[in-house]
């Protein structure tokens, strides 16, 4: 019988299993590993209150996490949410994690107040894109992405 994968939003206390797998998800977008850099920034994150981190758990055991970014929109003069981050252990995939995730980020985001959630993946990320899509997330194809090192 499958565990039922209930997400819940972590705390200080969770900054050193997550910074395993924010190295881990780093990794994957071909980021050197650095799991001091990754405890630091997650702890800074939650410390802060900048962030939201949900955490999926199996046998106690973090397996995977996703990161909102609470923001605004001025053009709708609105609250919006940035799901920034998205991953989940490589044994732990196919299970229902990061749709656990999602929808409980989605949930976040309503209750908050926000109008509107957004997110960006590698064009290359074709699995990630068959499950936002599944869930109701509509690519923008009206918008150019643009970034600049300051």
């Amino acid at each position: 019988m499958r565990e039922a994968l209930v997400p819940r939003k972590a705390g200080t206390g969770d900054v050193e299993a997550l910074a395993r797998l924010f190295d881990a998800y780093r990794c994957f977008y071909q980021q050197p590993s650095d799991r001091g850099l990754a405890r630091r920034f997650v702890g800074e994150r939650l410390g802060n209150g900048d962030s939201i981190m949900l955490v999926c758990e199996l046998d106690r055991s973090i397996i995977g996490f996703c990161q909102l970014y609470p923001s605004f929109c001025s053009i709708a003069a609105a609250r919006i949410h940035l799901l920034y981050d998205l991953f989940v252990e490589p044994d732990a995939r196919r299970r229902g994690v990061a749709r656990a995730l999602m929808l409980a980020a989605r949930a976040v985001a309503r209750d908050s107040g926000a109008v509107r959630m957004e997110l960006q993946t590698a064009t290359s990320n074709l699995p990630a894109q068959a499950l936002y899509e599944s869930l109701g997330w509509v690519r923008n194809d009206e918008f150019q992405t643009y970034s600049v090192v300051p």
